[in-house]
């Protein structure tokens, strides 16, 4: 009987996000102040961490008079370290425990099981500095399957209206694969519920060296790549070159940047259709492009506000120095009003493909490639070089500097007492991964307690590449 409702459930939000795809602002805006309305309620009820909180700043409930903007400006501005330290009473489901979560993460073969029976569960890559482990019931991951199934754009609109299952589709997401985090969690599990394209649909770790990953790859033979931009660049660099012999009919980005520049290189050398997409752990599917390129923000589900350094809310067509997150969807883990960290601007002009939802520009991760060696440059992606530090180190709080062709600077805000020796072991960690893709002769530097060095856009980078010197 679960099932049944579950699929009747998945139904219902399925055709409420067909028919709010189209719908008017006026429309989508009661969407959003009911939806509020119930999360804020539910939260205060089942959530012992927002009830102190809010009882700190005097918020009594829901004033069914103000708007949306109104209603959010009332609450307090929530981070991530102090949801994570006080997860007990964060979450509305007792039976949610940090300890057997830790454990649950810990095993990779239980990578898009069910936790408890029945929620799905991912960690955050820490890229702000903390990471994250994030619960989602049968609700919230019904409204990221409509989102996904509905709003990411049809490169290929003939081939989804022929093919609207991917049954006919070779599939392989490029990644980190041997954690919990989102996108190999969301590929397992699309593996899992549809068994008929589980054959075609493959994991290709980007920790492995690059003419390993190239020759699975090819091996693969994937009709859509599903990768990061920075990972969708080394592999049109590899193609150009002639080392990845490769015609994917699509690729899908998403987690980074996409600058217009990255998108035409990777269009121009696999000659097909590149898109980006915007989303992050705390919601993963948070704007897709429209045919004209535009990201469009799943208002519906999704508040982003763009805030000063000071958390105060600016107007339409100001960019902030910092966004905060809504999400609409998921009762059991609330966020409200939760510190991103991606600089946003939303446009106050209506995009011209109709749509009602609104269009936003991001200013979100981009981290460098690293090109290291001494005789010869090995290309080394950033999400592998983060992903190491992480997991091999537990060292979340850092940033990685290229000074020379073989010299790194590992730095940390953290004391020497804070650290640990995580330093040392990310120092070790990194020298044997570099070696094993080819690097040579290297050398790394730690250094703690320096303060990080920010990009121009204002937002701490994690791994910076060597700037060219003036001749």
């Amino acid at each position: 009987m679960e099932t049944v409702n579950e699929h009747w459930m998945s139904g219902v939000i399925a055709a409420d996000i067909a028919m709010a795809s189209h719908a008017s602002a006026r429309s989508l805006d009661a969407r959003r102040q009911r939806r509020l309305n119930q999360l804020v309620t539910a939260t205060i009820a089942g959530s012992g961490f927002y009830r102190d909180q809010y009882d700190r700043h005097r918020f009594r409930g829901i004033d069914a008079s103000l708007t949306v903007e109104q209603q959010l400006q009332r609450l307090p501005i929530v981070r991530k370290a102090d949801l994570m330290r006080s997860f007990g009473s964060w979450v509305t489901d007792p039976q949610i425990k940090l300890e057997d979560l830790h454990a649950f993460l810990g095993d990779c073969a239980q990578i898009a099981e069910p936790f408890l029976g029945r929620y799905m569960v991912w960690e955050s890559s820490g890229s702000s500095g903390e990471p994250g482990i994030f619960v989602q019931d049968a609700a919230a991951m019904a409204v990221q399957d409509g989102l996904e199934a509905l709003r990411r754009p049809a490169l290929r609109p003939l081939q989804r209206m022929l093919d609207p299952w991917h049954l006919t589709e070779r599939i392989a997401f490029v990644g980190a694969t041997t954690g919990h985090f989102a996108g190999m969690v969301s590929v397992a599990r699309l593996k899992r519920l549809l068994p008929a394209i589980a054959d075609r649909v493959f994991e290709i770790s980007f920790l492995q060296p690059t003419p390993m990953l190239l020759a699975e790859l090819e091996a693969a033979a994937p009709t859509i790549i599903t990768t990061y931009p920075s990972a969708a660049v080394l592999l049109a660099e590899e193609k150009l070159a002639g080392r990845l012999k490769l015609d994917p009919q699509e690729i899908q980005t998403g987690g980074e940047a996409l600058t217009p520049a990255m998108r035409r290189f990777v269009s121009e050398a696999f000659c097909c259709p590149v898109s980006s997409s915007y989303g992050a752990s705390e919601f993963l599917s948070m704007a897709y492009e429209c045919r004209f390129g535009q990201l469009h923000l799943n208002s519906d589900w999704a508040i982003l506000e763009s805030v000063d350094a000071s958390g105060n809310v600016l107007p339409v067509g100001e960019r902030g120095s910092n966004s905060l997150l809504t999400n609409l969807a998921n009762f059991r883990q609330p966020l409200i009003r939760y510190e991103l960290g991606d600089r946003i601007l939303q446009r106050a002009k209506a995009c011209g493909c109709g749509s009602g939802l609104p269009v936003i520009e991001v200013d979100g991760r981009s981290d460098d490639t690293l090109y290291l060696g001494s005789r010869a440059a090995t290309a080394v992606l950033p999400l592998a070089l983060s992903t190491v530090i992480e997991e091999a180190a537990g060292l979340f709080d850092f940033q990685l500097q290229q000074k020379g062709p073989c010299e790194l600077l590992l730095l940390s805000r953290l004391s020497a007492q804070q650290e640990g020796g995580a330093l040392g072991r990310a120092s070790s960690a990194l020298t044997a991964f570099l070696l094993a893709q080819g690097v040579d002769e290297l050398r790394i530097e730690c250094r703690c307690g320096i303060p990080f060095q920010r990009g121009r856009s204002g937002k701490i980078k994690r791994v910076i590449k060597q700037e060219p010197q003036p001749a």
